[in-house]
């Protein structure tokens, strides 16, 4: 790997970090962008190259995961909407329901009981939504 490819992975891991913390504020490409020092075209192509998702599905994926959270606790499905940074209820339900497999209303309803006993480390990568063709998060 040459010098400037390992830099481009070091620009790109901090708009990934970048959009792992201010998952909840309103971001754009253009915002992530230039956070990995690129132009918005180039950093989708790259940031899809190296994560295997583009950087508006990763952001998604990153929200839905923390509704999830806010659901398992009791958060009602609009507030849990609005605290991930959504501002379409619409939306998120759809793609809640696009990633999970389920409804955020019924994820909400559904018992947690095997979530609540694992350590949240454990809980956090056995409830991560994915976007794998033919695989859903786990509902437990």
């Amino acid at each position: 790997m040459t010098p400037q490819e390992l830099a481009n992975l070091a620009h790109l891991r901090r708009a990934r970090d970048f959009i792992d913390r201010e998952y909840a504020r309103p971001l754009d490409v253009p915002t992530m962008a230039a956070g990995a020092l690129m132009s918005p075209a180039h950093f989708s192509r790259q940031f899809k190259a190296a994560y295997g998702e583009s950087p508006y599905n990763y952001l998604m994926t990153r929200r839905i995961e923390r509704a999830m959270a806010l659901l398992r606790a009791g958060t009602s499905v609009t507030d849990a909407c609005m605290e991930v940074g959504c501002t379409s209820l619409g939306s998120f339900s759809s793609r809640f329901t696009e990633i999970v497999g389920i409804t955020p209303s019924e994820y909400r309803s559904r018992e947690h009981h095997a979530v609540k006993a694992m350590p949240n480390c454990i809980a956090k990568q056995h409830t991560r939504p994915d976007r794998k063709p033919g695989t859903r998060a786990t509902t437990i």
